[in-house]
């Protein structure tokens, strides 16, 4: 017989086998005890909660010649006929390939004649958000005015998307994310039953990356145990599994950070690199660690029951909460989110937590206010250990270099480039990342009378690269054409680190951006 998958194998058949979801089990077993079931249902919540696998717990419940306390018995021919599929009054219809009025029409074409076994027509619509409004309408006089013995029970992960017109015909039911004590609690049974030895830290571990979700938390321990079939799951065998990341990389990678150590940032990220490990992940899983860290360094008493941690990692984040302020860990975390947002869209992933750490360990680099305590505090820190100089009376005094003069053009800017650059900012909107960061820093300049340069600095040298491609200088001149309706060249240039931008190009400034000076001056 074939592999049977672990979501498919204990796919609960009783309300009894329903984890996590009480204040709905219990509702449906007291409507059963006491006949008071209604003619529409709608099961909302995210993925792997457990909506359909209870929609046909209850189908069965209501039909079910011998109900035990509100649950189906499995035993009695019409369970078994609806376990095994051949039962005519229960059908499960997907929503995402049946989605048109022809399919809903002969749903109520169906439901006037009577089940021929079994007490109800049960109708399971999942993701039922995918019908057409024409389906939707089509379905609206039936639900309002059913046969007494039709029942529809309509799943969905997205109950916005739903007409309130069928919403208002519905007994609604939120299923909650599972809790990671649940859902670990729940996979240490059915290991114990497969007969497979697993860490319990491992076990924590695959129900915090479930996100709440019982199926995926099946799913993520299937995929490890087959790797690493015959042999002991350890914490170490998932993390590599599923390219995370452990805690102490996370402890090493805040206390750099938190120093302003942009080298010892990046080398951590080139290991986790070298190592395999998946850069989203380990950007999701340090947002967390840093979430914990707000945690600690915002609560007065005892945080064991918010945080899912060990007591020496506790002791970690208490000592790393004492070396830095709510404000900066809340500009770590937003800058973090951004960069986890972008990266979803981008092929450069490491080039952008590249820059990512680079604008954590260097504050200098934005304008808030989070970022300007994270300056401050990076002084004070420096003060302390004495990490400045000093100029004492005996010391000579510093010859004072005077700046070299600006060199002058005597060409006008032309009238279409200097147009453009006064609205970049409407092209900006429509450039893609990661070029729009990489265009963040760049200036311009102008080339005969149709081109417009744009110029990186040396230490920018990676956003040249990006940029400096037919696909991009393509892209910035449809924009430039369609949303401003001007008609130039786009050329990229690279100016070396020792070389001055005055000295060999005439810069472009916008006028918009000085008027705007000038009025707040």
């Amino acid at each position: 017989m074939s592999y049977t998958a672990l979501y498919r194998k204990f796919r609960p058949t009783t309300f009894e086998d329903v984890k996590g979801q009480d204040h709905i089990v219990q509702t449906l077993q007291n409507q059963i005890k006491a006949n008071r079931i209604g003619h529409a249902y709608l099961f909302c919540g995210t993925r792997g909660t457990g909506k359909t696998s209870v929609a046909k717990i209850f189908a069965r419940a209501v039909n079910c010649e011998n109900p035990v306390n509100g649950s189906p018995c499995n035993e009695c021919p019409t369970c078994q006929a609806i376990n095994n599929g051949s039962a005519m009054n229960v059908m499960e219809i997907d929503a995402a390939s049946n989605n048109g009025v022809d399919n809903i029409r002969q749903i109520r074409d169906e439901i006037q004649y009577s089940p021929s076994s079994g007490k109800f027509t049960v109708y399971i619509i999942d993701e039922v958000h995918m019908l057409s409004i024409g389906a939707f309408n089509a379905l609206l006089k039936t639900l309002e005015e059913p046969p007494s013995y039709a029942m529809f029970i309509l799943a969905t992960t997205e109950p916005h998307k739903i007409p309130i017109t069928i919403l208002s015909r519905c007994q609604r039911y939120d299923f909650k994310r599972i809790t990671i004590d649940t859902i670990a609690a729940r996979l240490s049974e059915l290991m114990e039953k497969e007969n497979i030895d697993v860490e319990e830290k491992a076990i924590r571990y695959v129900a915090k990356a479930a996100d709440g979700s019982m199926r995926d938390a099946l799913s993520l321990l299937d995929q490890c145990i087959a790797f690493y079939l015959g042999q002991k799951l350890t914490y170490d065998n998932v993390l590599e599994v599923l390219g995370a990341v452990d805690q102490e990389v996370f402890s090493r990678l805040t206390r750099a950070v938190i120093e302003g150590d942009t080298v010892q940032s990046i080398q951590i990220l080139d290991e986790m690199v070298i190592q395999g490990r998946e850069l989203g992940q380990f950007v999701n899983d340090f947002i967390w660690y840093l979430r914990n860290l707000m945690l600690v360094r915002t609560s007065d008493g005892a945080v064991e029951d918010i945080i899912d941690a060990s007591a020496e990692r506790l002791e970690a984040l208490k000592n790393e909460a004492a070396m830095v302020e709510t404000d900066i860990i809340m500009r770590y975390i937003r800058v973090l989110s951004e960069l986890s947002g972008q990266m979803k869209y981008s092929s450069q992933k490491r080039v952008l937590v590249e820059i990512a750490l680079i604008k954590l360990n260097q504050p200098s680099m934005e304008r808030d206010n989070g970022s300007l305590n994270n300056r401050i505090a990076l002084l004070e820190k420096k003060i302390e250990n004495g990490d400045f100089v000093v100029q004492t009376a005996g010391n000579a005094p510093q010859p004072v270099q005077q700046p070299k003069p600006k060199k002058v053009w005597d060409k006008a800017v032309p009238e279409d480039i200097q147009y453009v650059v006064d609205n970049w900012g409407a092209v900006q909107r429509h450039i893609s990342q990661p070029y729009k960061q990489f265009l963040n820093g760049a200036r311009f300049s102008v080339k005969g009378d149709d081109t417009l340069l744009i110029v990186f600095e040396g230490f920018a040298a990676t956003g040249y690269g990006a940029c400096n491609k037919p696909e991009v200088i393509e892209m910035l001149n449809t924009i430039i054409g369609e949303e401003i309706q001007k008609q130039v060249k786009v050329e990229m240039k690279l100016l070396e680190t020792n070389q001055n931008f005055n000295d060999y190009y005439q810069e472009v400034i916008s006028h918009i951006n000085m008027e705007i000076e000038e009025e707040d001056f």
